[in-house]
């Protein structure tokens, strides 16, 4: 047995194991992992077995109510054959009746037997499925956690450039428009009139400050 399989033996020990391909939440894990061509092996074989499984114990409850009711007619054909001296045609009858309940008793024992052993097939073949089933979600967390780790890094790496390139931006269009303040203030509207048609800070570039916690965030 593997080391995996030991561990969840353990862990299994003494616990109720649904039958897995019975359970709906079972099939909605493959809405969030994919099924492995192993599992759809498992998955089918288990349902050919709990699919006899249901066949066998229906026949039993049939030749249940086939034998109770070959019961009941033997005891009132016994009271016949004794109130008519033992006819032959009335023995004849209690002897098939009697023959059709040893056939009963006799495909009883037989399903009961196969009941038995499938049981043993259908727990052994769940638990399978069970662990390939636990494999494939473990192997698929893990890699969504790897995943998760390295966008996580990288949402971190551009969070702290965001930050700089924020500060970058500031400062540039704070530049200009100082810049654009003071040559307004030295030379005058009038001079730099042609540049004010190429140039105006406020509609073009105008200085914007990040919201507080939110450096993805600007108001003007």
């Amino acid at each position: 047995m593997a080391k995996n399989d030991e561990v969840y033996s353990r862990a299994l020990e003494g616990k109720s194991i649904p039958i897995l391909t019975l359970d709906n939440k079972w099939h909605q894990l493959f809405t969030q992992t994919e099924m492995t061509p192993e599992i759809e092996k498992l998955a089918d074989e288990l349902n050919s077995l709990v699919e006899r499984d249901g066949k066998i114990r229906t026949e039993t409850k049939n030749i249940k109510k086939i034998k109770k009711k070959l019961l009941g007619e033997i005891m009132p054909l016994r009271d016949q054959a004794n109130k008519s001296g033992g006819s032959a045609s009335i023995e004849k009858e209690i002897q098939d009746r009697t023959r059709l309940i040893n056939e009963c008793n006799d495909k009883l024992a037989s399903h009961e037997d196969e009941l038995l052993d499938l049981s043993k097939e259908i727990y052994d073949l769940d638990y399978q499925l069970m662990v390939e089933t636990m494999k494939v979600c473990y192997e698929t967390l893990h890699d969504n956690t790897d995943y998760i780790k390295t966008l996580d890094e990288w949402i971190s790496q551009v969070r702290v450039e965001l930050k700089k390139n924020v500060i970058k931006l500031q400062e540039a269009e704070m530049e200009n428009y100082n810049l654009y303040s003071y040559m307004h203030q030295i030379f005058g509207p009038e001079v730099i009139e042609i540049f004010d048609m190429k140039y105006d800070p406020d509609r073009r570039h105008p200085i914007r400050r990040p919201l507080a916690g939110n450096e993805s965030d600007y108001v003007e």
